[in-house]
């Protein structure tokens, strides 16, 4: 890029040096094309040389800016992060006929058509349940395709998602050896084992594509459809972690046919939390068919009258609803989130009590407690609280706990506002599928929500 003219400056009278810097500063922008694998700027505005073979061109969307002063030369480099992933619903994933797992992830036919000329590689991770239970259906599925394969079984739960798991992911990703873009690891667990992978992944040589197999109904419609990973540190959850989505998303309905109860009804409570942001339907569906969906475990049922297809329909519109609140800010650089919904109390009382708390149930006490502060704040009917924390009873949620009291709640606020930008940016319930982020909680509005909360819930928790 051309550096650009020398100057001499006349100092404005009265000004500081930094003001007649500012004012006399020259600007210039230039947009960045590639010809013949070199690197080039062009000026905004300015024509591409007709000299350069057209066929041969790439545009960057980045640009470098150029500012110069009577101080020197500094430049701003405007480089966006484009990332493209898939999620996929799919049928018996891991019948040996069924490609997806190889190459689902692959956007263009014609790659595909790369990958199967070579040997295939594929580093497996594993929840210890998921080996008991799928472990030789694995096995079958990469010997009868012909790909070398070597599968790590872990202990993946809260306890255990530390840095020294994602350590000993990553030594055997190093032993084994990958192609770093062509050999995308595959998580297949519930959402510890895909934050943790997601979090290897994005470490390995700075970022190695991987793959997530969501093996729970939490991690179905939650963890598996963003960017964000991560493990808990210093006894905060997910206090270490990244931003970069997987290659792909391959969603199996039948996994989750096999976990116990109480990891459906935890599930639930993530897909209750988009219910009450922004699908009054949703909400009605969890309502009407919610203990339907606890017995048959989110498996589609057929001839069964007045249900449809509701597991199908339900995580279809979660996944949806999701997806809308996430892709256009999955770095969160926009702090104000629908998604937290849930998520500011949660994390204090869920590491607090752990083991005695799963995520979604931990989630949803911070939700029940919450549908009380919009109903004292005057945002929601009593009508709409009533229905509210009858269709969580309904999910076999719990909507109290004895630790989460008064000064943990006023702590976990107070994290909120240090680490939100001064901000307390809390989504609160205006209606049943509709909400809005506020700022400001009165004392006395937080503690008699806090009064009648415990006053009404308490007894429905034990």
């Amino acid at each position: 890029m051309p550096a650009g003219d020398l100057y001499t400056f006349t100092p404005v009278k009265g000004a500081t040096k930094a003001e007649t810097d500012k004012k006399r500063a020259t600007h210039r922008e230039c947009q960045l094309i590639q010809v013949k694998n070199t690197w080039c700027c062009v000026e905004s505005g300015q024509e591409i040389p007709t000299t350069w073979n057209e066929d041969q061109v790439v545009v960057s969307q980045a640009k470098i800016g150029e500012t110069t002063t009577e101080s020197g030369v500094s430049w701003t480099v405007k480089a966006p992060i484009y990332f493209r992933y898939k999620v996929i619903e799919t049928q018996n994933l891991l019948d040996p006929n069924n490609m997806t797992l190889l190459y689902g992830h692959v956007f263009e036919s014609q790659e595909v058509e790369v990958y199967q000329k070579k040997i295939q590689k594929r580093l497996v991770v594993v929840d210890m349940a998921v080996e008991k239970l799928y472990g030789s259906k694995i096995r079958k599925y990469f010997e009868t395709n012909n790909v070398t394969y070597k599968i790590l079984a872990l202990e993946t739960t809260e306890e255990t998602k530390s840095m020294e798991l994602v350590l000993t992911i990553l030594e055997e990703v190093q032993k084994f050896g990958i192609d770093r873009r062509n050999e995308p690891i595959i998580a297949i667990g519930g959402g510890v084992c895909l934050d943790v992978v997601g979090l290897a992944a994005s470490l390995y040589r700075r970022r190695t594509p991987y793959i997530r197999v969501p093996t729970t109904l939490l991690s179905y419609v939650d963890a598996s459809v963003g960017a964000k990973n991560g493990v808990n540190f210093c006894n905060c959850k997910n206090k270490l972690g990244t931003y970069v989505p997987p290659a792909a998303t391959f969603l199996d309905r039948s996994f989750i046919q096999t976990v116990p109860r109480r990891h459906i009804s935890n599930g639930l409570g993530e897909i209750l939390k988009m219910a009450l942001m922004k699908h009054k339907g949703l909400f009605e569906l969890l309502e009407q068919h919610g203990k339907f969906l606890l017995d048959t475990k989110f498996q589609s049922r057929n001839g069964l009258a007045n249900h449809g297809d509701a597991a199908l329909t339900t995580t279809r519109i979660a996944i949806q609803t999701m997806l809308e609140e996430l892709a256009p800010n999955l770095w969160e650089d926009e702090l104000e989130r629908l998604v937290d919904y849930g998520h500011v109390i949660s994390p204090e009382l869920e590491m607090k009590v752990l083991p005695a708390l799963m995520h979604g149930e931990a989630v949803n006490i911070d939700m029940a407690f919450m549908t009380y502060v919009s109903y004292e704040s005057g945002f929601i009917t009593v009508e709409e609280k009533r229905r509210t924390i009858q269709c969580m009873r309904t999910l076999e949620l719990p909507v109290w706990h004895k630790d989460c009291t008064l000064p943990l709640i006023k702590r976990a606020l107070g994290e909120r506002f240090k680490h939100s930008g001064g901000k307390l940016r809390l989504p609160l319930p205006t209606g049943l599928g509709t909400a809005e982020i506020f700022n400001d909680l009165k004392e006395e509005t937080m503690k008699r929500a806090y009064e009648n909360w415990t006053e009404e819930c308490q007894e429905l928790s034990t």
